[in-house]
């Protein structure tokens, strides 16, 4: 009789190590359930809301949050496009191909870059550059710049080495065989991160002006602060045409891609 598998106690450790975070979470966290639910807080929050009914719809600041709109599309088109090409210059040593000296140098560099939130990136970047998109736009492309990064050069990692090992043999260089052999097999992976990266970038540039750095976040900052509620609420509902646009743009290039 065969004896049973031996028992992994790793996934069982994990798993016990995550559910004590969890309950220590719930443990030092000042959570304040029945306040949130009281008549005072229900009345507060539907007062509030009734504040942005209706939307301005005036010609002026449709016009207005219009091109808005554009400009927050552009700036997340292009940080994304700056933080692609980024991405592969960077996930080339990042993925072993020169050493593994460069790769571990070049990993520690993509972490820096991504784990500084968007917000900080843009907080920096726009005292060096002004108010404005531009320096939303580089915060954009130095955050996902990081995120591509390492994501193209763990697809690099995972391709198969037997199609440019083949390419080599025969005689090709070494730029031939990974352009012709081993990026072909990573490039549907590539645009499919880019395509989901690019979704939050729209969330993010919509998020980024409201440290200055243009577009719908900025108008939004500045129409809540002076409680001008009907116009934020149309600004509100254009970021959210806007997400489900580009959700819906980047849906369809997906399932292109996948057939």
């Amino acid at each position: 009789m065969p004896k049973p598998p031996a028992r992994d106690w790793t996934v069982l450790s994990l798993m016990a190590l995550l559910a004590v975070l969890i309950a220590a979470s719930f443990a030092t966290l000042p959570l304040k359930w029945r306040e949130f639910f009281t008549a005072e807080a229900v009345n507060s929050t539907l007062e509030l809301l009734a504040g942005f009914a209706p939307p301005d719809l005036s010609a002026p600041f449709l016009v207005k949050t219009g091109w808005a709109t554009i400009e927050t599309m552009a700036m997340s088109a292009l940080g994304t496009l700056l933080a692609v090409i980024a991405g592969l210059a960077f996930s080339l040593p990042a993925s072993g191909r020169f050493g593994k000296t460069p790769r571990a140098l070049m990993r520690s560099a993509l972490n820096v870059l991504r784990s500084i939130p968007e917000l900080v990136w843009a907080s920096i970047l726009l005292i060096a550059s002004g108010l404005g998109p531009f320096g939303g736009t580089l915060a954009l492309g130095a955050h996902t710049a990081g995120v591509l990064g390492r994501l193209f050069a763990d697809s690099l990692e995972n391709a198969a080495p037997l199609p440019e090992q083949t390419l080599r043999t025969n005689g090709a260089s070494a730029g031939a065989a990974f352009f012709y052999a081993t990026l072909p097999q990573t490039l549907p992976q590539m645009l499919s991160y880019t395509l989901y990266r690019w979704e939050n970038n729209i969330r993010a540039a919509a998020i980024l002006g409201v440290v200055g750095a243009g577009g719908l976040g900025q108008m939004l900052k500045y129409h809540l602060s002076l409680f001008q509620m009907q116009k934020a609420a149309t600004v509100i509902a254009a970021m959210l045409l806007l997400v489900a646009l580009v959700d819906g743009i980047s849906f369809a290039l997906r399932r292109a891609l996948t057939r």
